[in-house]
């Protein structure tokens, strides 16, 4: 198995020309998206609230929690984001995928288009 890394552009809300690549380890297993603190600082981007995570050996860690745009293939989507500590990896989770309108492939190790389906009830007649 091998992992998929991608550079991805993260933003503030509220300055969206206000952005910086960052290496992402991709990982849709993750919910959310760690970047690293000192990025979030420097774009102006504050926390709101903590987030308490799980970690594989059963522990816990509490980490705090933001807002921020993200940038790929031309496409946005604005997501939660988690201020990463030091020893954490920068990762992007499923949300900030789901926001961005793409799905990993694991096969090409790439994000491709996330098949979109409106869901309705049918017209009655």
């Amino acid at each position: 198995m091998s992992l998929t890394t991608l550079a991805i552009e993260v933003g503030n809300p509220a300055n969206p020309d206000s952005r910086t690549n960052v290496d992402f380890l991709i990982d849709s297993g993750a919910v959310y998206s760690f970047v690293p603190r000192h990025v979030l600082t420097a774009l102006g981007i504050t926390p709101h609230s903590t987030q308490r995570f799980r970690l594989a050996d059963g522990s816990s860690i509490d980490r705090e929690r933001g807002d921020a745009l993200y940038f790929y293939k031309n496409q946005r989507g604005a997501a939660p984001v988690i201020f990463g500590e030091p020893g954490d990896a920068a990762l992007l989770g499923a949300v900030t995928l789901e926001s961005l309108g793409f799905v990993l492939d694991p096969l090409r190790r790439d994000l491709i288009p996330l098949p979109m389906v409106a869901g309705g009830s049918p017209t009655l007649r």
